[in-house]
């Protein structure tokens, strides 16, 4: 069942997936299009699980599911996996890998390897102050408070000095 993400309680819990590019206004629409029928009838053991998306930036896909109502079982979650999986597929662009860090450059948003934001953080390159996107948030109520944050107060901070 489809909800307006900005409904749902702050514990739901959050997937949020990276792209690697950003995506054009027809892919957007496109997307928002197949999120709409897949958080539809998404499902778990048949019984409808209530979540919503926003998709942030042109680049970040945050799916959100109400825990109350119905938990997630290893089915649905691989049934989202595999959606994400399609995505990739059909828009050629890397959505599941967490190897990679996002960040803000002014209103830009930069997309790196780890091992490249390691060595931009030993360079000085990014700092303490620098906005970050931590991926790692678990609930509605995480993503609200945590999820773009200066570097210091994210996992990104055990990289600069």
């Amino acid at each position: 069942m489809l909800v307006e993400f900005n409904t749902l309680p702050e514990e739901s819990r959050v997937w949020i997936y990276q792209a690697n590019r950003s995506f054009s206004e027809s892919e957007l629409e496109e997307i928002k299009a197949k999120l709409d029928i897949f958080i539809e009838n998404w499902t778990a053991h048949g019984s409808d699980l209530q979540a919503g998306y926003l998709i942030k930036y042109k680049r970040f896909i945050v799916i959100g599911l109400n825990q109350n109502l119905n938990n997630a079982t290893g089915c649905s979650i691989d049934a989202s996996v595999h959606f994400i999986q399609q995505l990739e597929k059909e828009y050629n662009v890397d959505l599941m890998d967490k190897m990679n860090v996002s960040y803000k450059q002014g209103e830009f948003i930069a997309h790196k390897s780890l091992t490249d934001f390691r060595k931009m953080a030993k360079d000085k390159a990014v700092s303490k102050n620098t906005i970050v996107f931590n991926n790692l948030v678990n609930t509605v109520a995480e993503f609200n408070e945590n999820w773009e944050v200066p570097a210091s107060e994210s996992w990104h901070a055990r990289f600069i000095k």
